[in-house]
């Protein structure tokens, strides 16, 4: 860049920083060992950008690329990451940040403000095919100023209340993309791209396992956000499609962490040896944060849904409550509606559908539908018959509950059980009737994605709904241009009454907590985990996850004693710090 003319920084800027909130990590980690965890389904690419991309496996490796600025998982403020230190602008809509000069890629190579430069100019490409990406980084974000080589200036297309939110962007290594072409897709299908993080992927065999390798010269090893997380020097993740295997493994010690999320794993099948003679530990931590939009999405593009009194009297069908109670347990809670958890920006007036067989009755007679063959719903030649289509063979149980109480609606209920990869695969192409899964959730609610039209009708995109409304792209469109935050609240809660309107949008299930089951190997800190926490295993997340960490002598003395038939007391933890009432 030294031939580049830098811009003249504007003055008075009043530069901020943050060492002083409290640390998050423990100072008994120790460094070392080897985490074995499971996958469903290989992903599809290691692209995090372009077709196939939006896998779950994607967050492992976007979480081993660092931003500008995180928030701190406790106070949510402002904490360094890729820069150490910010500023705001007068015009409200650019923030100013000091780079890292420490900062490094992967291959060694210091990270400058070029890499956020090519960032915008990557983002920006035809070639990487990725629509969403292409159109936020051209409509919300206007340039990457550099001052100097570890000096830049972010700018917003608008004013936000939620800049820091927007602007904390994460670098790409331009030296080692260069420019892009036509074959960016397939070339960088399996490229392992270079990371400002603390691991690597070091190695991968197709369809069964990718291999995380820690960096033992991390460049962020000593900072102080930073110090004694991501402590495991392998993390293993082995490809294993069926549950139950992955408990016998788990039970075999090849597995070292467990999910005990569903009740019969928390109440049951922990109920025997391993756990009671201490070998393995339980922990029941609540958490407080956004709640996944879980639920049965339904395509508005299949002509059964056109009719939005039809996606009510679906609604109305699905006896969720029975499911929390007789299958989950009460372990679970019900969701009221697609964005809760957001504060001042959810609309807490808005509640589920309730099963109502009086009210589909009501629905059906008047769209013109009557009972056919087997009491289910006909009009002319067609039948009310909707395939629902979700991934896990853990939530067939559920599933078949509904069923049956659909059936009594007169709704045929098909189920479609798909490996991982291909449902999600079958969903964003927009191929499936229903769709029974959950998103993950930003700070802020995000609204263009998955409910605007620019979305609707077309593959590749998170519109899984097809939702096409102009009002509620206008009122879309305002939220995203919103200057003032009492607005933008308010536009929030009036965008989540019509996404309720249009029935489009089944809520199920939500769980405040994480549970899951650990090897006495593996420890935590005296804490458990952060006020969003939601798994305490996570190795990668740079403000939530690393706190474990694996300790040698343990795993031994366990093994040994496992062999001898000697006990440990047995262990389990319910931390409800931040459960909210």
């Amino acid at each position: 860049m030294q031939d580049q003319a830098f811009a003249a920084l504007p003055e008075n800027i009043q530069w901020l920083t943050n060492d002083a909130d409290p640390v998050f990590s423990s100072d008994r980690a120790k460094k070392g060992g080897r985490l074995h965890l499971s996958l469903t389904s290989f992903p599809m690419t290691f692209r995090v950008v372009g077709p196939d991309s939006n896998g779950s496996f994607r967050s492992a490796i976007l979480d081993n690329q660092l931003s500008l600025i995180n928030l701190h998982p406790d106070t949510g403020r402002i904490i360094p990451e890729l820069a150490t230190h910010w500023a705001f602008g007068e015009d409200k809509k650019t923030m100013y940040f000091k780079l890292d000069r420490e900062a490094r890629w992967s291959d060694h190579t210091p990270v400058t403000a070029r890499d956020y430069v090519y960032a915008l100019e990557f983002m920006r490409s035809e070639h990487i095919i990725a629509p969403w990406y292409n159109d936020y980084y051209t409509k919300e974000i206007e340039a990457v100023v550099v001052y100097d080589e570890h000096t830049i200036g972010v700018r917003s297309t608008k004013a936000d209340p939620d800049l820091y939110l927007k602007l904390g962007i994460g670098p790409l290594p331009a030296h080692y993309f260069g420019r892009l072409d036509e074959t960016f897709v397939q070339a960088y299908n399996w490229k392992i791209v270079p990371n400002t993080g603390p691991y690597d992927i070091s190695e991968f065999k197709k369809g069964r396992s990718v291999t995380f390798k820690r960096k033992q010269d991390w460049w962020a090893r000593d900072r102080k956000y930073q110090k004694n997380r991501f402590n495991a020097d392998i993390i293993v993740f082995n490809v294993i499609r069926d549950p139950n295997l992955e408990w016998e493994y788990f039970k075999k010690g090849l597995l070292d962490v467990f999910s005990l999320t569903l009740p019969k794993y928390w109440h049951e099948k922990s109920n025997q040896t391993l756990f009671n003679k201490g070998y393995i530990h339980k922990i029941w931590f609540f958490n407080d944060m956004e709640r996944s939009a879980q639920g049965i999405f339904l395509n508005q593009d299949k002509e059964i849904f056109r009719d939005r009194r039809l996606c009510y009297v679906f609604a109305h069908a699905m006896n969720i409550e029975k499911v929390i109670t007789n299958v989950l347990r009460d372990d679970y809670f019900r969701l009221p509606q697609a964005f809760s958890g957001y504060g001042e920006y959810t609309d807490t007036r808005i509640k589920p559908r309730l099963y109502d067989l009086g009210k589909v009755e009501a629905l059906m007679t008047e769209a013109g539908w009557a009972r056919g063959g087997g009491g289910i719903w006909q009009k002319g030649e067609e039948r009310f018959s909707v395939r629902i289509t979700y991934g896990a063979d853990e939530h067939s149980s559920r599933l078949v509950v509904l069923k049956e109480d659909a059936l009594k609606a007169g709704i045929d209920l098909v189920l479609d059980k798909l490996d991982a990869s291909a449902m999600f695969k079958k969903i964003l192409e927009k191929k499936h009737d229903a769709a029974s899964m959950g998103w993950s959730t930003n700070i802020r609610p995000t609204y263009w994605e998955g409910w605007h039209s620019e979305n609707a009708h077309k593959p590749q995109t998170n519109n899984i709904t097809n939702t096409d409304d102009p009002e509620l792209d206008r009122l879309i469109d305002q939220y995203r241009a919103g200057l003032d935050e009492e607005e933008r609240k308010d536009l929030s809660r009036r965008i989540q009454h019509l996404i309720h309107e249009t029935g489009a949008f089944v809520p199920t299930f939500m769980v405040p907590y994480v549970r899951q089951g650990y090897w006495r190997w593996v420890e935590l800190p005296d804490f458990h985990g952060t006020k969003r926490s939601d798994n305490l295993f996570d190795p990668f997340s740079s403000t939530m996850g690393g706190l474990f960490w694996i300790d040698p002598d343990k795993k031994k003395e366990t093994l040994e004693a496992i062999q001898k038939g000697e006990a440990f007391p047995p262990v389990t933890l319910v931390d409800d710090r931040f459960k909210v009432e």
